[in-house]
């Protein structure tokens, strides 16, 4: 199968039925999460434009590719256009997947404003006896 499974055309006019048959045919055959997702946003962008059958298209499978594959750079780029897919609890988890640089990021400045709270305070203590 060509890397492209779809032409634009296909995209927007296609049944939900026949998008959802060759998009899971094309993974399975491919294994190719990055262009999945890739595809899965294009369906999307089509529910953003009023096809509402569209709302959660292959929602087993955009689950699978976020929780069960390695994480790409494509996957942590749209992660969130996919967010109503999962539950508040699994969007935790996956963001520490996802960005695990950006939350350590976080998670060090918040301990680094706390620690120099605590210095800060401490210090006014000592200096008040």
């Amino acid at each position: 199968m060509s890397e492209q499974p779809f032409t634009h055309q296909q995209l927007f006019n296609l049944k939900l039925e026949t998008i959802e048959q060759r998009l899971m045919e094309y993974y399975q055959e491919t294994q190719n999460g990055t262009m999945t997702i890739k595809l899965l946003l294009a369906l999307r962008v089509r529910y953003q434009l009023g096809a509402k059958e569209f709302a959660l298209v292959l929602q087993d499978l955009v689950r699978y590719l976020f929780m069960n594959t390695k994480a790409t750079k494509t996957m942590k780029r749209f992660f969130w256009y996919f967010a109503d897919y999962f539950e508040t609890s699994e969007l935790r988890i996956l963001g520490l997947k996802l960005d695990p640089v950006r939350n350590f990021l976080k998670a060090a400045k918040s301990f680094i404003k706390i620690q120099i709270a605590k210095l800060f305070h401490i210090e006014a203590d000592t200096e008040a006896t």
